[in-house]
């Protein structure tokens, strides 16, 4: 796994984890990552430096350099919480769950009859109810195109990542 520190072209920062650096580019490329700010799809990489870890000192019994003990930060308390995202990003997050929990809580799931099921009540062949489900890109372009009011239901914000 590799952490990058990661900024779009508002200025947002924030950082994502990868299986690899490849994972991280092929993403990008396709534009699957975003700003969880902004939701820009123009990121890139911040610069960073590399965590090492050295052994060679353990070994010797030699003390770290002067600079390196003054940069390390004092051990959190083990029971304090570190957070993770930024504020604004944990309330979107919440949003987005919120949007989710009452879709998922008061529609019906009708899985991938979807398209059908939007389908039978835009022309009135159902009865009309709050429906949610499964479609292609193409399928729900093409409801979209008969004039269908579809929209995408929110991912769960932790299924992102």
């Amino acid at each position: 796994m590799i952490r990058y520190t990661l900024a779009c072209d508002s200025g947002h920062g924030f950082e994502s984890w990868f299986p690899s650096g490849s994972a991280y580019d092929e993403q990008a490329e396709r534009g699957l990552v975003t700003c969880p700010i902004c939701d820009s799809r123009k990121i890139s990489k911040a610069l960073m430096a590399p965590a090492v870890a050295r052994r060679d000192r353990e070994r010797s019994g030699l003390p770290a350099p002067a600079e390196t003990q003054a940069e390390t930060p004092p051990a959190a308390a083990p029971d304090a919480a570190i957070p993770m995202i930024a504020e604004p990003e944990r309330r979107l997050r919440a949003l987005l769950r919120a949007v989710r929990e009452e879709v998922t809580r008061s529609a019906d799931n009708v899985g991938a009859q979807f398209p059908e099921q939007a389908r039978a009540m835009h022309y009135g062949d159902a009865p009309t109810r709050a429906i949610y489900g499964e479609a292609s890109l193409e399928e729900a372009r093409a409801l979209i195109d008969e004039g269908i009011e579809v929209a995408p239901l929110p991912p769960a914000p932790d299924d992102r990542h």
